[in-house]
């Protein structure tokens, strides 16, 4: 299944061009007694619909602000997060719109249901837990995860504070398109003993998480019992809330955490680190799978 997608370089009569996330463009650059026309390189940021096909019957799941690269498993990983998807077992196929008159279908990913899984269209109209502005209850937030993900994340115990202080170091280092760019969230998965399993970068935070649940769940690897997630940027809800579907134990960030957040990490004993450095970091739960110093 191919699970990943190369971006069309523009038309080369333009000046501008997209090569693999990265949109290169003319600027203007000025510094305090210097005006200088130079190319600069952004993040790409375009839109994802996702579909799912069910029964012959087409229905839209959601769109999401993404950077191309990785879309089948942004769409598997998103799916997985709202219950629509529970397993690779459940998906037929998945693939692009093959309409001629489908106006951008590279921005579109349909997702194929095996005949006879269970499929409720009423959840797609339901409340979607993806940004802090959502206006949901803590209460309903925790349940929601509850609904999806019943179990608790198990594994990983004993885990070096030199370990944990090594990681934010080695994610900046194989940050490809947020050194070109700088303008990338990046998620990373480890296992136990530090070794680097996965990397996905996007311009947003969720994406990412979504991009690396949506490769588990296509290679039958979840739930990701064992393993540590690390994340740039702060720890919402939504990204405890999806490591917790995806059955991973622990999740690190750069930034600090949401209260919610901790509440969450803390119902589902997750290991939840916040303020991560090479030299200091803060638990706010789940402190015993890190060893004393």
């Amino acid at each position: 299944m191919n699970t990943g997608v190369s971006r069309p370089s523009a038309n080369p009569a333009t000046p501008d061009s997209i090569t693999e996330g990265v949109w290169t463009t003319p600027i203007v650059r000025h510094t305090t007694d210097v005006r200088k026309e130079l190319d600069d390189q952004l993040a790409v940021e375009e839109p994802l619909e996702m579909r799912i096909l069910a029964d012959g019957f087409q229905f839209r799941a959601a769109v999401t602000m993404r950077t191309p690269g990785h879309d089948f498993e942004l769409a598997a990983g998103f799916l997985l997060s709202e219950g629509l998807v529970p397993d690779a077992g459940t998906v037929a196929r998945m693939f692009r719109p093959e309409d001629p008159h489908e106006p951008q279908p590279e921005n579109v990913i349909i997702v194929e249901l095996k005949p006879g899984t269970p499929f409720h269209p009423k959840r797609l109209s339901r409340n979607v837990f993806t940004s802090s502005s959502c206006g949901i209850c803590g209460k309903n937030s925790l349940d929601s995860v509850w609904e999806v993900c019943p179990s608790r994340p198990q594994g990983l115990d004993g885990v070096s504070p030199e370990l944990l202080c090594s990681l934010p170091d080695r994610l900046r280092e194989v940050q490809a398109v947020f050194t070109q760019t700088g303008g990338l969230h990046a998620a990373a998965l480890f296992d136990e003993f530090g070794k680097l399993l996965l990397l996905r970068e996007d311009v947003g935070r969720h994406n990412a998480v979504d991009k690396i649940n949506g490769r588990l769940l296509l290679d039958d690897q979840l739930p990701a019992s064992g393993r540590l997630l690390l994340v740039s940027g702060r720890a919402s809800f939504e990204l405890v809330q999806k490591a917790v579907i995806g059955g991973i134990p622990a999740l690190a960030a750069v930034g600090a955490p949401s209260s919610l957040a901790v509440l969450t990490a803390r119902e589902f004993d997750m290991t939840l680190v916040g303020f991560l450095s090479s030299k200091r970091f803060n638990v706010y739960s789940g402190a015993e799978r890190i060893r004393k110093a």
